[in-house]
C-alpha cells in the first residue's frame, strides 16, 4: 500500500464527508493505494456515526473509536498500530490542512530519501492568541531540540512506515514526533512550507494550558532520550557535584575551627549550606541507584531500534 493517511478527531462531524472526498479525489488522480484511518477521540457529536457511514461509501476508510476522550497522543499511538502503507500521512480533521499536500510530501520521502517530514504553515489563519505563544514554544523547542524546524505542532506530517513503528506516543507527545525520531535513530528530517486554511467548521479544541504541558513534555521527553537507559549517569554526576560542594564547604570549616581558632561555626550559614549539599548529594546518588534498579528490571531495557540485518 502506498500511503496510509491517520486522521484524529474530536467533534468533527460537519468537516469529516468533506476531508474524506478531498482525499479521495487527490488519491484517484494520482493513482495511490491508500487507507483513511480516522480515529474518534471520544466525540460527544455524531462524528462516529458519519464515520460509519464513509466506511460503508469507501472500503478504504478504517474507523477506530475511543469510549472517552484520551487526547490527540492516544489517538495517533492506536492509528500508528493500524497503518499498512508504506508512507504515513498525519492531518487534522478540521480542514485547515490541505489533502492537495499529500503527493508531495510522499515523493519526499520516497524519493528524497527523508524519514519524517513536518509541515510549515508559514501563513496562518489563527488569532494572534494562538501565533504569538506558537511562536515562542518552537522557537524553545528548536533551540533544545537541536532540530531546524519551524513548526513542531503542525498536524500535517509524512513519516516512513518503519519510523511510526518505532516510537511510542503518549502523554502529549504528540508534538515532538520529530524529537521521538530523532532519539529513534531517524535522522533525515525536514519540513516543508504547507497551506494553511482558516477553520470551516467548529472552534478549536486546544487552550493556551497545552503551551505548557508541552514544555514540560519536552522536558520529559528530552531527558528520557538522553538519560533513559543510564539514568546514574545524570543523578549521579548531579549527586557527586553536590556531594563534593557539601564536603568541600564543611572541611574549609572545619579547617578554621582547628588552625585558625574561629569559634561558633555552627552559627554560620555556609556550616548549613555544607550540610544541606551534602543531603542533596546523597539523595540524588540515591535516586540514581533506584533509577538503574527500575532500568535493569524494565522490560524495554534492551530494546533497539535496528536498521538493517545481513545474513541472519
Amino acid at each position: 500500500m502506498d500511503i496510509s493517511v491517520v486522521i484524529p478527531l474530536f467533534n468533527e462531524e460537519e468537516s469529516l464527508p468533506e476531508l474524506e472526498a478531498w482525499i479521495r479525489k487527490v488519491m484517484e488522480a494520482n493513482r495511490f493505494t491508500y487507507e483513511i484511518i480516522m480515529v474518534d477521540d471520544g466525540s460527544k457529536d455524531r462524528s462516529w456515526e458519519v464515520i460509519e457511514g464513509l466506511t460503508k461509501k469507501n472500503p478504504n476508510v478504517k474507523g477506530i473509536k475511543f469510549r472517552r476522550n484520551y487526547g490527540k497522543s492516544a489517538a495517533l499511538h492506536v492509528g500508528f498500530e493500524a497503518v499498512k502503507g508504506d508512507v504515513v500521512i498525519t492531518m487534522d480533521a478540521d480542514l485547515q490542512d490541505s489533502p492537495d499536500e499529500i503527493p508531495a510530501l510522499r515523493k519526499m520521502i520516497v524519493e528524497d530519501g527523508y524519514d519524517l517530514v513536518s509541515g510549515w504553515k508559514q501563513k496562518r489563519y489563527d488569532p494572534i492568541s494562538k501565533t504569538i505563544p506558537s511562536k515562542f514554544f518552537n522557537g524553545v523547542t528548536r533551540w533544545i531540540s537541536k532540530i531546524p524546524l519551524h513548526d513542531f505542532n503542525c498536524g500535517l506530517k509524512a513519516y516512513r512506515h518503519n519510523v511510526v513503528k518505532s516510537i511510542e506516543i503518549y502523554g502529549e507527545m504528540h508534538r515532538y514526533t520529530p524529537l521521538l525520531a530523532k532519539w529513534s535513530g531517524f535522522g533525515k528530517i525536514t519540513e516543508k512550507v504547507v497551506e494553511h486554511r482558516a477553520r470551516k467548521y467548529g472552534t478549536s479544541k486546544f487552550g493556551l494550558d497545552r503551551f505548557i504541558n508541552g514544555f514540560l513534555d519536552l522536558l520529559s521527553i528530552t531527558f528520557i532520550g538522553k538519560f533513559g537507559k543510564r539514568p546514574m549517569h545524570f543523578f549521579g554526576l548531579l549527586g557527586m557535584l553536590f556531594f563534593v560542594a557539601g564536603f568541600a564547604t564543611l572541611a574549609w570549616l572545619s579547617f578554621e575551627k582547628l588552625f585558625k581558632q574561629e569559634y561558633g561555626i555552627a552559627d554560620r550559614p555556609l556550616f548549613y549550606f555544607g550540610i544541606l549539599m551534602l543531603i542533596v548529594g546523597t539523595q540524588l546518588f540515591v535516586t540514581g541507584f533506584l533509577a538503574e534498579l527500575l532500568v535493569r528490571n524494565s522490560t524495554t531495557r534492551n530494546q533497539y531500534v535496528i536498521e538493517k540485518k545481513v545474513n541472519g
